[in-house]
């Protein structure tokens, strides 16, 4: 074990750089063996350590390099054997330019300018953010202190114009901020939270003109004699997050000194936003530009775009409205993730975007896609206090190609990540300019899916006599389709999703996040499995789709089939009408004699235990008769809908080999001959009539005996033959007569043609539990006004509807509901 003497830092360099570590890291003390990411680095952090070894030490060293040597003395040991001139400056040193001309606009104002022309009435590219202040505010100070940054930063003072044809900066002399101020203490204080709230997010979605300066504005909001809720809000053409937090410390500070009537104390600005504007400009060409270019058409060539599969369909032209969600992270979730990635030479950003590439992978079956990730673009220390949209979006690919373990996914996305980091200095939409991706109105070009982490805490932000806390705000703006944030800090660990609402729906966005934090629990209790076995599902979806939905047990039917469980029914409620059509009224007794005298027609003509029994009727209670005559004589129906074509009904007499073919004498003329017996009902009303009406000898049938057969619509090209048995029919309607029970006073209806199989739920459903139904002829279904009249005519109660016939009689008939107060409905 080296002595303590040994752990210090040696030579002079190794000196100077433990200044730089402590300066960024704000780490009091550490050892020359001390590894960096240990300490509390990062990818950021190491960006600010690398520009601080090239301003103040004179030496280009590449952000790898970092990583490759984390310590203090193996960087330093790397830096000796660095020499300036053999190295070169890939990128001059960002200083004051001079300005001939138009200022133009930085390649990332470019992009955000043309995509607001489009829309402007778009509050995407908003930077807004709200604290909450307890205590005697002093709003002239604040006033002041306001007015102070807008002088000192020249791009709060800017606006957007169009000088021979392109975008030019026009910065303004000066410019005073808007600043409402509304005092809410005359409304009910019960009500002011509300309200409050409500004006706080009406002004954060308050769009923007970029051609009027400045583009920031402020609200205060007093709600009570010693409570405030101040709102700020930016255009994100001027700000960007590093540019918020030096707003508010430059905040504090002015105000603390606007407040004591006593001059700032603030470091003059090495530049300004629009030096690097025209720096940017000037420097990203020829060689250079064709490096940078080169790599990323490499990195990027053949990527295909993220498919996830969405609520709706995707606009034709893409949408920013948006909404947000967020889940608090397990405590010691991330520390165990952060242990992990360090010891696969990884930080937890790396650990947390492979989590999310993961999840990406499981909801679109992609093992290829690209995600993007927003970098601080800081990497000069003269950047890192202006106030500016300097952020840029890397893109970086994703590689879950051959299911790898965790950590060879999170050796692949360190590589990728490292790479990107190299190569940082091509503008997101110079890249977009230089690859000319197919263009798509409807989706952002190369990437429609955000990363990012937070973890650079803000320093103590306070205001003299008075408590500060951090107001958070909805978002109702959404610039890509999903964004996902990690925030890391000692006080909170939060995950949220930002969605684009006109794709997905909330529930989704929820079900996302809880999977992707299931996905961190997993992967970190064991980063040896393979993708594809790490579990999305949460504890709570694991009991519910293995326990929960499995609890399917329950007794028996006490009747073996449909037609004793009738036949139960009519012995209980004889005289109550069981069902009726626009002609006749038939009660349970006078039904079931009906269908015991079809019933034995049948068997004298041959119907047994389990034969087929092709029924072809017009809808009616006389139909609903027959079903059960053959039910009774022990046949399954087998019902054919009239308004088939001829070869498809062919078909289906010919593959169930009916035994019988039921149906009426101006039908049968249209239908292709059967094999079995034709019987036309109105022409052996007169036999049926004749037998006897009695309770017939139940068939040999088991409760697996086949009820009916429906045929598929046949969209594999083959209609197919499903058979109901009388078990599970029954099953059925003893969970629906649980789950939803009827009423006395209830009234089903029967309007769906037979050949669908929810017309088996919507007639014996109700008729074994005693409840009336009344059946709606076909003309009357098929005109959504005549349906809903005829339904509130007969005052039906229940109903069971597809979708699409629900949004039509919703459509058609938009007073639905108070047309029909007591409906219930059961969508299929």
């Amino acid at each position: 074990m080296p002595a303590p003497a040994d752990l210090e830092p040696r030579t002079p360099l190794e000196q100077a750089l433990a200044r730089l570590w402590q300066a960024v890291l704000k780490v009091p003390s550490f050892s020359r063996l001390d590894n960096f990411f240990a300490l509390g680095g990062d990818s950021l952090l190491a960006t600010q350590v690398v520009a601080r070894v090239r301003d103040e030490l004179g030496l280009e060293v590449p952000l790898r390099q970092l990583f490759e040597t984390p310590t203090l003395a193996g960087m330093a040991d790397k830096l000796e054997a660095v020499q300036r001139q053999a190295l070169g400056l890939e990128t001059p040193p960002l200083r004051p330019m001079p300005r001939h001309g138009p200022i133009p606009l930085s390649l990332s104002q470019e992009r955000m300018w043309f995509i607001q022309q489009l829309d402007p009435t778009s509050a995407a590219y908003n930077v807004p953010g709200a604290m909450r202040l307890t205590g005697d505010l002093d709003v002239g100070a604040l006033r002041g202190a306001l007015a102070a940054i807008v002088r000192r930063h020249e791009s709060l003072r800017t606006a957007f114009t169009v000088v021979d044809g392109q975008p030019a900066q026009v910065i303004r002399p000066a410019a005073d901020v808007e600043i409402a101020e509304i005092d809410l203490r005359g409304e009910p204080e019960a009500e002011r939270e509300a309200r409050a709230r409500a004006l706080a997010e009406a002004e954060a979605s308050r769009p923007f003109d970029l051609s009027r300066a400045p583009l920031a504005r402020l609200a205060v909001l007093r709600l009570a004699a010693a409570d405030w809720i101040v709102v700020f809000n930016v255009h994100h053409t001027v700000s960007d997050a590093w540019s918020m937090g030096v707003f508010m410390r430059e905040m504090t500070t002015l105000y603390a000194a606007q407040h004591a009537g006593r001059p700032a104390e603030l470091p003059p600005l090495a530049v300004q936003y629009a030096d690097f504007a025209i720096w940017q400009r000037g420097w990203l060409q020829g060689e250079l530009l064709e490096r940078q270019i080169a790599y990323w058409r490499k990195q990027l060539a053949g990527c295909p775009p993220l498919r996830l599969a969405a609520d709706h369909p995707r606009p034709a032209v893409q949408t920013y409205r948006g909404a947000q969600h967020w889940v608090n992270l397990p405590p010691g979730l991330l520390g165990d993730l952060r242990r992990l990635c360090q010891a696969g030479d990884a930080t937890v950003f790396m650990g947390l975007l492979a989590a999310f590439q993961i999840l990406l992978g499981r909801y679109s079956g992609q093992a290829d896609f690209a995600v993007g990730v927003p970098i601080a673009n800081r990497r000069w220390q003269a950047a890192e206090e202006i106030i500016g949209s300097l952020v840029n979006t890397l893109v970086l690919r994703a590689d879950l190609a051959g299911d790898p373990e965790f950590t060879t996914l999170l050796a692949r996305v360190r590589e990728t990540a490292l790479g990107a980091f190299a190569h940082q200095d091509m503008p997101f939409a110079k890249l977009v300019a230089e690859l000319q991706p197919e263009r798509d109105l409807s989706r952002s070009p190369l990437i429609q899916v955000m990363f990012n982490v937070i973890n650079v805490p803000m320093p103590e932000l306070t205001f003299p006599g008075l408590e500060l806390k951090v107001f958070e705000l909805e978002r109702y703006a959404a610039q890509f389709d999903l964004t996902l944030t990690v925030i890391d800090l000692e006080w909170m660990q939060r995950v949220s999703l930002e969605y684009n609402t006109d794709l997905f729906d909330a529930p989704t966005i929820e079900w996302m996040l809880d999977h992707y934090v299931a996905l961190l629990l997993g992967l970190v209790q064991d980063p040896g499995r393979r993708l594809s076995e790490l579990a999305l599902l949460t504890p709570a979806e694991r009991e519910l789709l293995l326990h929960t939905w499995n609890a399917t047990a329950a007794a028996a039917p006490a009747e073996p089939s449909l037609a004793q469980a009738f036949a139960a029914q009519a012995a209980r409620t004889p005289r109550a009408v069981a069902v009726w059509d626009e002609h006749r009224r038939l009660t349970y007794a006078e039904l079931d004699q009906r269908a015991n005298q079809l019933a034995r027609y049948l068997r004298a003509h041959g119907v047994g235990a389990e034969s087929r029994v092709a029924v072809c009727l017009e809808r009616s209670a006389e139909t609903v008769a027959a079903l059960l005559g053959v039910l009774k004589a022990g046949g399954a129906f087998v019902p054919l809908d009239p308004a088939y074509p001829r070869d498809r009904l062919a078909f289906m007499l010919q593959d169930s080999a009916a035994a019988v073919l039921l149906t009426q004498s101006h039908l049968a003329a249209q239908l292709p001959a059967p094999e079995g017996r034709l019987i036309c009902l109105d022409t052996v009303a007169e036999a049926v009539a004749r037998e006897s009406a009695a309770e017939l000898e139940p068939a040999a049938l088991t409760p697996e005996s086949a009820a009916y057969v429906i045929y598929t619509s046949g969209s594999t090209g083959q209609p197919k033959g499903v058979v109901g048995p009388h078990r599970a029919a029954l099953n059925r309607f003893a969970w629906m007569w649980e789950r939803y029970p009827f009423s006395p006073l209830d009234v089903a209806c029967q309007k769906t043609a037979l050949s669908f199989v929810d017309s088996i739920w919507e007639l014996f459903g109700p008729l074994l539990r005693g409840v009336p139904t009344v059946v709606i002829p076909e003309a009357v279904v098929k005109d959504p006004a005549r349906l809903v009249a005829a339904l509130a005519a007969e005052r039906v109660t229940r109903l069971v509807l597809v979708p699409s016939l629900l949004q039509t009689l919703l459509e058609t008939v938009p007073d639905l509901a108070e047309r029909l107060p007591d409906l219930q409905l059961w969508v299929s």
